[in-house]
C-alpha cells in the first residue's frame, strides 16, 4: 500500500480539489483507493456526501487515528491512500507527512503563496520524505508559472513536479457536482492534467500505472 499526502500550511491552494481528483484517478484505473480527510473543515467529506457513487470512499478521521486507520486499510488490501490535510495545523500535517511515501504540495503561482511556502518546506525537511510542489491554478498564458517554479527551487529549495494544473472551470464544477473533472469531461483538458498527475504519482511511489477501467 502506498500513501500520498497533500500538504501546505497555507489555505486556499487547492489541496482538497487535487486530493479528490487524484484519488478518483486511482479508482478509475482499477485500484482500491481511499481518501482520508484530516481537515476539520471536512470539505472532501462533504463532497462525498453529494456524490452518487460510493467509490472511491472518503473518510473523515482525527489525526490521532491516522496510524491505526492506515493499519486497517493495509489489512483489507487497499492499494493507495490519499491524505487531505488542513492548513495551519502543523502537528496534523507532520503526522501525515511522516506516514507518506510521497508528499505533494499544491501551490498557486502567486506571491503570497510563495512567501507562505517556507513553513511547509521546513516541515518537509523534518520528515525527509520525497516531496514535490505541484503548481495549481496556473494561468493559460504568461510566464508566471515558470517564474514561480524557479523561485520555489532556487529560493525555497523544494522540487517542482513537471505536471501543472491549470485554472479551469471544470475543477470548480466538480466541487458542486460530486463528480471529478475526469468524470464530467473525460476528454477535457482538466482530465488530461489529472491523468498526467496520476501517471507521475505512480512513477514516484513505485506503482505500475494501471489501464483505465472505465470512462
Amino acid at each position: 500500500m502506498k500513501t500520498i499526502a497533500l500538504i501546505n500550511q497555507k489555505g486556499g491552494v487547492g489541496k482538497t480539489t487535487l486530493a479528490l481528483h487524484l484519488t478518483t484517478a486511482f479508482h478509475l484505473h482499477g485500484l482500491n483507493a481511499v481518501l482520508l480527510d484530516l481537515d476539520p473543515q471536512s470539505s472532501a467529506t462533504e463532497w462525498f456526501d453529494i456524490r452518487t457513487d460510493e467509490v472511491p470512499p472518503v473518510r473523515a478521521i482525527q489525526p490521532s487515528r491516522l496510524e491505526k486507520t492506515l493499519e486497517q486499510a493495509r489489512d483489507i488490501n487497499t492499494d493507495v491512500i490519499v491524505l487531505d490535510t488542513a492548513p495551519h495545523t502543523e502537528s496534523a500535517a507532520l503526522a501525515a507527512a511522516r506516514a507518506a511515501d510521497l508528499i505533494i504540495v499544491p501551490c498557486q503561482p502567486k506571491i503570497m503563496d510563495l512567501r507562505a511556502m517556507r513553513r511547509t518546506a521546513d516541515l518537509i525537511r523534518i520528515v525527509k520524505v520525497p516531496a514535490f510542489v505541484v503548481l495549481n491554478g496556473v494561468p493559460h498564458q504568461g510566464s508566471v508559472a515558470d517564474e514561480a517554479a524557479e523561485a520555489i527551487t532556487a529560493d525555497i529549495g523544494l522540487a517542482v513536479a513537471p505536471v501543472r494544473i491549470g485554472y479551469r472551470v471544470a475543477y470548480d464544477r466538480s466541487l458542486i457536482s460530486g463528480q471529478t473533472a475526469q468524470e464530467l469531461e473525460p476528454q477535457g483538458k482538466a482530465a488530461q492534467e489529472i491523468e498526467a498527475l496520476y501517471m507521475w504519482a505512480c512513477e514516484h511511489v513505485g506503482m505500475t500505472a494501471a489501464k483505465r477501467r472505465r470512462p
